[in-house]
This record gives C-alpha cells, structure tokens and sequence, in this order.
C-alpha cells in the first residue's frame, strides 16, 4: 500500500471555491490562501448564525496505545461515507502542531485513504494560526520582561512570573532556561522556560472565544504573575490584549480544506489534550453546525481527557451538545490494555483481548454518564483475526452499545457506510441529544469538581490533595471557584500512572499542581508529571523528512 503522503499526493482536489459552494459558502465570505486553503469570514457567520444547528457526532477512543487507534482516521472516514449515503456532511478538526509532526507521533490529518488535503500544508506552516498564537504569546512575555526593564511601575515580583514562551517544536532544551543576561539593558536575569505553542493559553482561549470582542476580553485575563504584595498581574493590567488580538485577528478566523473524496473539512485551533481542552475552535464547530445536517467533530485522546473536556467544557461554554459519541476501538490496543507487547500484537489472542476490554468497557461507562448515545467502531487492521472481532462485537451487543467494523483507512468512505447509516439512525429522534448533561456543576468547589471527575470518570478511590491544598485554598479566596475544571495527567492510563493499564482500580488520583488559566475560564490541575514542552526522539520523524528539486516532500508520512 502506498505511504500516506503518497495517497495524499495522487489526490484529486477541487478548487476551494468549489468545496465551500457544496457547503454553502460563497465565494466572497473566503479568504484565499492560494488555490486549495481558504479562511472563512465572518460575514459568512452573520448570513447563517440564524440557521438550524445539524446534528454533532463527537469522535473519541479509547486510552491511546503504541498501536495506534486512528481517531482522526475514523473522524474523516465517516465524514466521507456520510457523504457517500447522500448526506450534507462536514468534517470539523484541529490544526496539527509541528510538535508531533516532527516527533514521533505524526500529524493530524487522517490517514489512508481517509485523509484531509493537502496534507502536506495542513502539517506544516497551514494559514499561519499556529505562528500568530506564538507571536501573540510571545508578545505578553516580552512586554512583561520589557516592563521590569523601565522600572516595574505595577511592582511585578519577577519570581512569581507564571506565563511563558512558547514554540510550536519540541525543544527540550528550551524547558527551564534563564533570561535577561548581559546587564540592565538586556532586562533583568530570571528563570524562565518555554512551552510549545499547542500548550499555551493563547491557544485555549482562541478556541473558546465566540467572536473577536470575546478573545480580546479573554487575552486580558490572563494572569500573568503577581505583585511584591501577593496581587495578581492580568494581561490587561500590561495593556497588551489590544496588540496580541491584532496579531489573532486572521487566526481566530476557520480554514476550509477537503478530504481525499472532497468532502468539506473545517480546521481551526489545536490545545493540547491535557494541559488544556483538546478541541477544535468553538467558531468552527459552529459555523459547521450552521452549515450541514451532520458535522463530525473529535476531541484529543482517550475519552477520560479529550471527550471529558468536550463534553464538561467545551459544550457548556458553546451552549451545544453532540446527538452521538463514537468509540475508536482496535483489537490491537485492546491487547495491548491486556498485558500484550507490542512486538506480539500480530498475534491472535483472545484471552488477552478480553482481559483488556475492561478499559473500553469503563470509557462506554463514561460517556454514558453523560446522557449520550454511544457507538463503537473498531478500527480493522490486516493482522485482527475474526474471532477477535467477532468477540469485540458481541461484547459490546451484550452491553446494549451499537458495534461497527470500520475499513476507511483502506477504503475511504466506502469502508464507513456502515458507520455512518447506524450513526444517521441514532440521532434520526428529535431527541438526539437532548438527554446531555454535564458531570459536575459549575457552582461545586474546586475540590469537588475534582473530585467527581477523578472517582466518575477514572474510577479512583479518592484524590490526594495533600500537594495542592494551599494552592486551591488560594484560588478559591480570590474567586475562582467557579472556574471550570481541566484535568493534565497521563494520556496511556484511566488513572495518573501511564503503566497502569486496563481498567485500574484501588488507587487515589495524586494531584501535583494546581494552574489558572483565567482567559480560558478553566483551571488547570495537573496529576503526575506532565510535559507541555516535548523533546524530539532519538530517531525523530525530522530526520526521515526530505524534499526534491521540484519541491514535493517526501517522508512526511
């Protein structure tokens, strides 16, 4: 089979007018950004802002595995085959950060024969977003240091100076460095660090902000250290919301591409799946929901932290909820859960399969509780025997849970039909959807929202607060209770400790750091360690990158 790039290379695209006039976009609400990319306008907002919304299927897996569960594959698939049934269907994603994509883990834009394009502009620099939310970023840091530098007029305490620098590269080296070297007139030496730009604040509040108006209220909340005598620092206090909503004023704007079939895909906004919510821009979302009678949308690994936040935070800020969940499963990382290496995954085995299907079986739990229709689709790969299948799918009918066999990463659409005719019969009732419900109250303390989350969706015994309880005492005396919650912990594991896998049990969730991102309206607690600047492998995906005399890339994927 050829290589993704491959694929993606020998595609057929239309030009962008033509897929945003099966969408229902006209030519003049794009913004050009040469003949297969566009940005859509807010013009085109205000035409359908009044539209019925469509239905909205959220994508989401399983605990990822070394294996690969293929969410972003899955997403694209059923967007196609959606299409391929007659259907008025679009595709909502996140931006892909150079982060991974020169990493190890790859990009974000499907694979297979399920993929969006042009793929090599979609991994790489895009429309920019990602170089405005670093610039935006990079901006309060320097006018922070800046401000020290003329004589700190607000009294800033330059050890207490949380907001850092960013980059959209893992750059180890970057973590903890020092700053304002040289004497006076290069600042005033402090430590400091970066993060890569998927993990700044910028970027969760570009993708919760309703409209321009919004993101420059939200910049200016951002806490940026405090004071001599313990008073918060915000962004706005530096008079820096105005210049970093300039650098946004494009960014904050949606992109337009399409998939290997040409169906239309929104891509807009990429934060972290742990440090922040995991999803793609508010604006995108809705606008899609505007425009189709079907948008499927993903949210960023296992269903404990992606479709938690969707559902928790993403869906109460934007007033909207999904009419269906789907759950990426493979018997692979099924296997995996089970105890199986991942050098004997090929192998059939059924024992161990069901001894690692207790963690799917606790993510249909989850989501459950939310009050959503669920489905799950395994994701078929050549080496999964049919008694494996077979036994996922009976397991999951014993469940009452509807099952499919996905084949889109080989097939394209053609191999979601399935999917995607079950998926338009689940939320066909009026009603689809209208059961929702969020885990937690927004009026809960800190702790409790803490602590519903970690016993409800993780299955812990309790939570160690022990690190973090003059931190949240802190928080909740100067009024920010009623932040929401986002939980950082290990993306492999239900629980804080990435080598327990399965479905754990008998643990207490340990809480390491409290953070509040008060622009995006949510705090962040961190269980275990967590990185928010990667480093490269020792074989990076960099070093397999290359590009001819002609210009095409190969290597990308």
């Amino acid at each position: 089979m050829l290589t993704d790039i491959e694929i993606a290379q020998r595609a057929k695209m239309l030009p962008i007018t033509e897929i945003a006039k099966k969408a229902g976009i006209k030519e003049d609400e794009l913004e050009l950004y040469g003949k297969y990319k566009a940005k859509l306008t807010n013009d085109l907002w205000e035409r359908i802002k009044d539209n019925p919304d469509g239905k909205l299927i959220l994508v989401t897996a399983i605990n990822p595995t070394p294996a690969g569960e293929g969410k972003t594959m899955t997403s694209v698939g059923l967007g196609q085959a959606l299409c391929k049934i007659g259907k008025n269907a679009i595709i909502a994603l996140r931006e892909p950060s150079l982060g991974p994509v020169m990493g190890i883990k790859g990009g974000a834009a499907g694979g297979g024969y399920s993929q969006v394009v042009p793929m090599e502009d979609i991994n790489l620099h895009f429309t920019g977003d990602m170089h405005a939310i670093t610039s935006a970023n990079n901006l309060l840091c320097a006018l922070i240091d800046n401000h020290i530098c003329h004589g700190n007029k607000l009294s800033i305490d330059p050890t207490s100076i949380t907001f850092k620098r960013v980059l959209d590269m893992n750059d180890r080296a970057l973590r903890q460095i020092v700053v304002g070297l040289g004497g006076r007139t290069n600042g005033f030496a402090r430590e400091d660090g970066f993060n890569i730009t998927v993990a700044s604040e910028v970027m969760a509040i570009l993708c919760l902000s309703k409209d321009l108006a919004d993101l420059k209220e939200r910049l200016g909340k951002i806490i940026v250290g405090r004071t001599y005598d313990g008073k918060i620092v915000m962004a706005k206090d530096l008079g820096a919301e105005g210049a970093m909503t300039a650098l946004l004023k494009d960014a904050i704007k949606p992109n337009l591409v399409q998939t290997l079939e040409n169906t239309p895909c929104i891509i807009h906004g990429g934060p972290f799946a742990n440090i922040a919510h995991g999803c793609n821009s508010i604006i995108a979302t809705k606008t899609a929901m505007k425009l189709a009678d079907y948008v499927v949308t993903e949210a960023g690994f296992g269903a404990d932290l992606g479709a938690e936040k969707f559902l928790n935070i993403k869906c109460r800020v934007s007033g909207i909820a999904p009419s269906a969940v789907v759950i990426v499963a493979t018997v692979k990382a099924l296997k995996y859960n089970g105890g199986v290496l991942k050098s004997d995954l090929a192998q059939p085995d059924v024992k161990m399969l069901e001894k690692g299907i207790v963690n799917l079986d606790k993510h249909i739990e989850n989501i459950r509780k939310f009050g959503c229709d669920v489905i799950v689709s395994i994701n078929r790969f050549a080496t999964d025997s049919e008694e494996e299948l077979r036994f996922i799918s009976d397991h999951c009918k014993a469940l009452g849970v509807e099952v499919t066999l996905n084949e889109s990463f080989a097939k394209g659409g053609e191999g979601a039909i399935d999917l995607a005719n079950k998926i338009v019969s689940m939320v066909s009732s009026e009603d689809a959807g209208k059961s929702f419900t969020h885990l937690y109250n927004e009026n809960h303390s800190i702790y409790e929202k803490i602590e519903i989350i970690a016993r409800e969706i993780y299955g812990a015994d309790g939570v160690d607060f022990s690190a973090v309880n003059k931190k949240i005492d802190k928080i909740e005396e100067e009024g920010y209770t009623n932040l929401l919650v986002c939980m950082a912990k290990t993306q492999y594991s239900l629980s804080h400790i990435p080598s327990l896998l399965g479905r754990p049990k008998n643990f207490s969730l340990k809480i390491s750091d409290v953070r509040v991102y008060n622009g995006a309206g949510f705090v962040t607690i961190l269980a275990g360690n967590i990185m928010t600047m990667p480093g490269l492998s020792s074989e990076p995906a960099a070093q397999r990158i290359n590009v001819d005399e002609n210009g095409i890339i190969s290597g990308l994927f």
